[in-house]
């Protein structure tokens, strides 16, 4: 009887483990889960730089009209916009095979133009000067706060706020600027996103 009773309360032990659920993704998850396997993707405006190698009158610089086309010697009209530059690139050799032997073919997002408010950051609140500025892989938020001009005299540093989207759901994270800026605790220094938002709230009084 023994027996029974304590397998039967492992029983028990295993099914609630087995059904608790998993903790949510932390902001770290958040950062580099979505940045790793995300490619850029051409839109309207960019500017593309496509090589042919050993064939330099084929390399050219071209845009992509607001039809979302780009024109090729030897090709045509393709579509460009939607592709990241690798599909893009198996799709212009595919159709130089029929123009050329094995073509070997690069394309190169050159200038950026169809993300250009898409992927900033933004600072606001208490610091010098609030800014919105181009996402760069690898900033972090002391990277942002000190492009602002650091925390003004009136800031409530460690109350700041992390704001991101996340699948259609406005996230908010606790920044410690305080602990960051003065004490160089980097706890809260959080890999930044393109279209994060940072906020600095004022000291109350």
């Amino acid at each position: 009887m023994r027996f029974i009773i304590i397998s039967f309360c492992m029983l028990i032990l295993s099914a609630c483990e087995t059904s608790s659920p998993s903790p949510p993704a932390s902001i770290m998850d958040i950062s580099f889960a979505e940045e790793e396997f995300e490619f850029y993707k051409i839109g309207v405006g960019d500017i593309l730089t496509i090589n042919v190698w050993g064939n330099p009158e084929l390399t050219s610089q071209v845009p992509v009209r607001p039809d979302g086309y780009i024109s090729i010697p030897l090709v045509g009209d393709i579509s460009a916009s939607g592709f990241d530059a690798a599909s893009l690139t198996t799709t212009i050799a595919e159709l130089l095979q029929e123009q050329l032997r094995n073509p070997q073919v690069t394309v190169i997002v050159s200038q950026v133009n169809s993300r250009e408010y898409i992927s900033r950051v933004r600072i606001t609140g208490a610091v010098q000067s609030p800014r919105s500025i181009p996402y760069a892989r690898g900033m972090s938020v002391l990277d942002a706060i000190l492009e602002a001009g650091g925390v003004n005299d009136v800031a409530s540093a460690n109350r700041a706020k992390l704001y991101r989207q996340v699948d259609g759901q406005l996230l908010n994270f606790d920044i410690k600027l305080d602990d960051i800026l003065l004490r160089g605790l980097l706890e809260t220094n959080y890999p930044m996103r393109a279209g994060d938002v940072i906020t600095v709230p004022e000291r109350l009084f």
